[in-house]
């Protein structure tokens, strides 16, 4: 287990904490395109039965103590998450997905959002869980890389499987071994995030752009492209491009895929790095092709019809938002009952519908269909077994190997 110390950040982090809270994954809209009436009560039946359903096992044992749960006396979960992460009803007085889970259990729900950005939350709860207090948080939502960290260093409490059998039986296969918690012993993802190529087709005069190396090098895209400024997704995506694993690359490879980067902003080819300020740019025209977030590229589909999306023929980055329950939370065994709920398919539907980003829950498409017909069939949302099998992730990293990379990308990108 990875030991607790006071850790400042270096210039480059920092930098990369401020891009991500002003137009980064920190900014992202989180909100949905659906807000259609007359959706309906959702129909929550009992638990079916479920099939054989094996997830290898974690291959660690250490984690939080197990915490007094006063859940059974204490009919109540607090629950942190990001902004516009929940659905809400037309008249948004109500979370209908919320309201019916205290309805069917008695689990009153406290739903606070107030998750920005996942450096700014760490820092308000690393205080109490380095001094093994409650955080006053039974359950939180938090990206991949934090989620990793949270768990290597002991303060994510360990799941009772006996309390999770949608979520066992129904994470998709893509989601179900992260490297940093195999087997999902600590964790489940609440939504998946692809990174993926998006272009505007008018910009491009009808021409489909479909890899990393057609923006890197196509002179019709010279001046007109566009990367994020989030180290994962670019230098992810670029390492695909050149035949790499994200999950499994070496310092040698990372410093090729700078490299790579660096020859097409000094030849002019890339326009600037972006958070998801892009999207402006892309509906307009001035970019002409990118790389961005498929969350943003769904809602400008929805009004303008030549923004595309094409996934690479060497892959695409996910990455994910996860559930834990932190360390010496009051209430573990109703947080485990909350991530269930939202792994029965005819709930994680409406939350799909109304967030927009990928559902990690199998099982649901026919639900979606009932909701929303374009949205079942929109692999952005619900990705077919063929983009699924393209899906890769970035592996975690240690403190030195952030700081580091960090630092030569920010270098690349000017900030």
């Amino acid at each position: 287990m990875e030991s607790y110390e006071p850790e400042r950040l270096s210039s480059a982090q920092l930098a990369a904490v401020k891009r991500s809270l002003t137009s980064g994954r920190g900014a992202l809209t989180r909100r949905s395109l659906l807000r259609a009436s007359g959706m309906g009560a959702l129909a929550l039946g009992g638990i079916a039965t479920l099939g054989a359903c094996g997830i290898p096992p974690a291959g660690r044992a250490e984690g939080a103590a197990a915490a007094d749960d006063h859940s059974e006396k204490e009919k109540e979960v607090t629950f942190s998450n990001w902004t516009e992460y929940m659905d809400v009803s037309d008249d948004e007085k109500t979370r209908p997905t919320l309201a019916a889970f205290t309805e069917r259990t008695g689990i009153r729900v406290k739903y606070t959002e107030d998750i920005n950005d996942n450096v700014e939350f760490f820092g308000k709860i690393k205080p109490q869980l380095a001094a093994g207090q409650n955080t006053g948080r039974d359950l939180i939502c938090v990206t991949d890389w934090l989620a990793a960290r949270i768990i290597r260093l002991g303060w994510a409490q360990k799941l009772d499987p006996s309390n999770l059998p949608h979520a066992f039986a129904n994470v998709s296969a893509q989601f179900r071994t992260p490297d940093w918690d195999p087997g999902r012993a600590y964790s489940y993802p609440w939504t998946g995030i692809p990174t993926v190529i998006a272009y505007n087709a008018k910009a491009t005069g009808g021409r489909k752009v479909d890899s990393v190396t057609q923006l890197l090098d196509d002179p019709k895209l010279k001046g007109r492209v566009s990367f994020l400024s989030e180290m994962r997704d670019t230098v992810g995506m670029t390492l695909l491009d050149q035949g790499k694993d994200p999950g499994k690359f070496t310092d040698a490879d990372f410093d090729g895929a700078i490299g790579r980067l660096q020859k097409a902003v000094d030849k002019k080819q890339i326009r600037r790095f972006t958070g998801n300020d892009y999207t402006a740019d892309l509906s307009k025209g001035d970019i002409a092709a990118c790389v961005g977030w498929a969350g943003d590229i769904i809602q400008l589909q929805a009004d303008n019809p030549d923004i595309k999306f094409a996934i690479p023929a060497a892959g695409y980055i996910t990455s994910s938002d996860n559930l834990l329950v932190p360390a010496q939370a009051r209430h573990k065994t109703n947080a485990e009952k909350l991530i269930d709920y939202y792994y029965e398919p005819p709930v994680a539907a409406l939350l799909a519908a109304y967030i927009n980003y990928v559902c990690p829950v199998d099982g649901v498409r026919d639900e979606l269909a009932k909701i929303d017909e374009s949205m079942a069939s929109n692999t952005l949302i619900l990705p077919d077994r063929e983009m699924a099998a393209k899906s890769r992730s970035f592996r975690s990293l240690s403190t030195e190997e952030e700081t580091a990379y960090e630092e030569k990308f920010a270098k690349l990108i000017g900030a």
